[in-house]
């Protein structure tokens, strides 16, 4: 018993304590609550974990609730990629609800607040307002509109909702104590006015908007959440998303929810994600978009769940990272090269092997007979038959990594060079160079070589070793592709630490585009890419996200197919390295 509560996390122990001390009648209720206002990054998706994740442990359910309270900065756009992506990570949740189906309680909740003397009509600009919170060490100072009858507040409430009072002219504060400690219990904001935009799902309807905190609390106990989970930065709001659950719970209120009277809702907080080499701020990603520093929402260099799926992470992978990383109640970084570790350790046992030739060369074997071509048989992966074999193209004419040829070598180069050197081309035969022809300039144009045809790899012959094996593609069957090479977004570790501004720390090499040679075996993603095309851009009927098929590419890195593939043209985006060269 003990060694299974050394495992547990410290979320995981309040529940198993909650759970055996029969708080809430025994119920484990979580909630998602995303506000659709920009793309899920990987630090929702920590947030996702523990929410789905709990209930997933403890039988329980967690619902998706949309945060839907300012309509200035919120979209279906949002709403559906944000459900897209919680499906692709492989979870489920029981029910969706938004913060706008609650919209009616909560003003009727703000009436109760304004008739008890509890609430307050203030016509101080936003400036005034901050002025007079005063400072953690210093009480705040009273609003001169603090005192007003109720009857005028509840006057001026209604004419705000009705669209009478200009927006950022009066706001509806909470009568709490000003000179509280807790900065946040200084007569905080529970309703503005918004009239600039309509709400993506109540259109007019209404003029005022509740603040998160009197939103977040009220939504959690209307829905029966017995667990709300944030991050730590909504530590210092939980007394006062106590002191609102206070004004609603007990037997007065119990018909407020169907869950009893001794039924109330606890938060609790966890450290954020934080990882080297990107931003999580949300503001910060929108100005990398609309300034076109980085292709979208989507761009594999970005950490959003749609970029690191389009640069080829898995769901596994992420999730895995999760785990790794663990939750506690202390802020840190996150070292990238961890989350690059956990994809390596998913595709280096699922992701075929292909040749690809970045820096192409042609080969030609002038003993091989002209005009012919043969089929070898590969290994998806080497030493795993059970995982199936590849058919590759053998001919005269072959393209090489113009690094494996050199015209003058030491005995410190195995790879080609004249002088009887022996040399197997990948899972074919062994061949020695024998010259090369050169264009104008000097720059090799032609390598040759003869081959022996007694050591075809799979005979007798095959088992002769040489010092080097060198990757090849046969030139008539080879596609040309484009292989997109990403790196970190920033070149420094931390720029959210740095002074000045964030877009000047940008790394200038975090994006390089090859035109590359890979064998004819992937001729088949040609015609894949032709049936996406009729679809809805990948989406199947039920608005799922399709995975591409993920490679290896044979000394260069795990690669993934680009949706921008047409049945022309093969995209490849590079997902990561084969070894992490920073942990160096």
């Amino acid at each position: 018993m003990e060694e299974q509560e050394r495992s547990l996390n410290f979320i995981e122990q309040i529940v198993e304590k909650d759970l055996a001390e029969g708080v809430n009648n025994g119920r484990i209720q979580t909630r998602f609550p995303p506000e659709p206002n920009g793309y899920l990054h990987i630090g929702h998706v920590k947030a996702i974990c523990m929410d789905f994740g709990i209930a997933e442990k403890y039988n329980g359910v967690c619902n998706l609730r949309f945060d839907d309270t300012n309509p200035a900065k919120e979209d279906t756009e949002y709403v559906d990629t944000i459900e897209r992506d919680i499906r692709w990570l492989g979870f489920k949740w029981g029910k969706i609800f938004y913060a706008s189906d609650y919209f009616d309680a909560l003003y009727d909740l703000a009436i109760r607040f304004i008739k008890e003397g509890k609430a307050y009509v203030d016509e101080q600009t936003a400036e005034q307002i901050a002025e007079q919170k005063g400072t953690p060490t210093e009480a705040g100072t009273n609003s001169p509109y603090r005192d007003r009858p109720v009857e005028e507040n509840l006057r001026l409430f209604q004419a705000m909702q009705n669209g009478e009072i200009e927006e950022g002219k009066m706001v509806l504060r909470a009568k709490i104590d000003m000179a509280n400690p807790n900065m946040h219990f200084r007569d905080p904001i529970m309703y503005r006015i918004i009239t600039s935009h309509p709400h993506h799902r109540t259109g007019r309807k209404w003029n005022v908007y509740p603040m998160y905190d009197f939103a977040h609390g009220q939504s959690d106990y209307f829905e029966g959440v017995t667990h709300s989970i944030c991050t730590l930065e909504f530590e210092v709001h939980r007394p006062l998303y106590d002191y609102f659950l206070d004004q609603i719970t007990g037997e007065n209120f119990a018909g407020l929810s169907p869950y009893g009277p001794d039924y109330r809702p606890k938060q609790r907080e966890f450290n954020r994600l934080n990882i080297t080499y990107t931003v999580m701020s949300k503001r910060k990603m929108l100005q990398l978009v609309k300034e076109g520093l980085v292709a979208g929402w989507d761009d594999p260099r970005m950490p959003t769940v749609c970029g690191l799926r389009r640069r080829g992470y898995t769901a596994t992978s992420i999730r895995e990272f999760m785990d790794k990383i663990g939750y506690t109640k202390v802020e840190g970084m996150i070292d990238q090269g961890l989350l690059e570790h956990t994809i390596r350790e998913d595709l280096k046992e699922t992701a075929p092997r292909v040749c690809a030739i970045f820096d192409p060369v042609k080969l030609v074997i002038t003993n091989y007979p002209e005009g012919q071509t043969e089929t070898l048989v590969a290994e998806n992966i080497d030493g795993h038959p059970e995982l199936g074999t590849r058919e590759m193209t053998f001919g005269r004419e072959l393209w090489i990594e113009r690094g494996d040829f050199l015209e003058q070598a030491d005995n410190k180069f195995y790879r080609l060079s004249p002088g009887g050197r022996e040399v197997r081309l990948k899972a074919s035969y062994i061949i020695q160079a024998t010259g090369c022809e050169k264009d104008a300039d000097g720059n090799i144009t032609t390598v040759y070589a003869t081959y022996d045809p007694d050591t075809k790899s799979g005979t007798e012959g095959g088992n002769r070793k040489t010092k080097a094996t060198i990757n090849w593609v046969e030139c008539s069957s080879a596609l040309d592709a484009e292989a997109r090479l990403y790196d970190r977004l920033f070149a420094v570790e931390n720029p959210s630490a740095e002074e000045g501004d964030f877009r000047d720390l940008l790394n200038p090499d975090s994006l390089i585009v090859k035109n590359i040679k890979i064998e004819g075996s992937l001729r088949s993603e040609l015609n894949l890419s032709a049936q996406r095309s009729a679809t809805d851009n990948g989406l199947s009927s039920a608005n799922e996200v399709v995975n591409y098929n993920h490679y290896q590419l044979l000394k260069q890195g795990y690669f993934v197919v680009d949706p921008d593939t047409t049945a022309e043209h093969l995209v490849l985006n590079r997902t990561c390295s084969l070894k992490d060269n920073y942990l160096k």
